[in-house]
């Protein structure tokens, strides 16, 4: 007969259901974490196309979203910030449809925290860095590094 721990005697569940109770509290995590990533990215793309309305719209249309990315890029040259508004665009619509729709999670979760890295520098560069503290950039990021470690759920699944 085999001696049980004091930890299996306070906890009397099998080491299988503790696996799957922990790799299910994973995949809500990631879950939560490649949504809340994506809706942001999402969040931007609407706010600028004017889709919000009322209070606490940030550019309002696309145009303020190009004046706020000749700001946050003051060391550019003015012909490149059309460029770069259409750009981060473009980045972002990918990425938060990736993230929301779970497709290629490892290199999607690497170029969300790449974007937001730049982002964040950007700012940082133009506005100092309490800006992009102030707004999570950072820690956007660093989550999105943390959502790449996990790369592909389905191998965490069949664990």
């Amino acid at each position: 007969m085999r001696k049980t721990s004091a930890a299996e005697e306070k906890n009397p569940a099998s080491g299988a259901e503790v696996t799957v109770r922990a790799v299910n509290r994973e995949r809500w995590g990631i879950l939560y974490a490649r949504l809340a990533l994506g809706a942001a990215f999402l969040s931007g793309i609407a706010d600028r196309f004017g889709w919000y309305t009322g209070r606490n719209v940030g550019y309002g249309n696309f145009a303020g979203f190009v004046s706020y990315t000749a700001k946050v890029n003051s060391f550019m040259p003015a012909f490149s910030i059309p460029f770069l508004a259409w750009a981060a665009t473009a980045a972002e619509l990918f990425l938060g449809v990736a993230l929301i729709l779970g497709v290629w999670p490892r290199w999607v979760a690497l170029g969300s925290a790449a974007l937001l890295a730049l982002f964040g520098i950007a700012m940082a560069m133009s506005f100092g860095i309490k800006s992009p503290m102030d707004y999570s950039v950072f820690s956007a990021s660093a989550g999105a590094v943390l959502l790449a470690l996990y790369g592909d759920r389905k191998a965490v699944a069949r664990a």
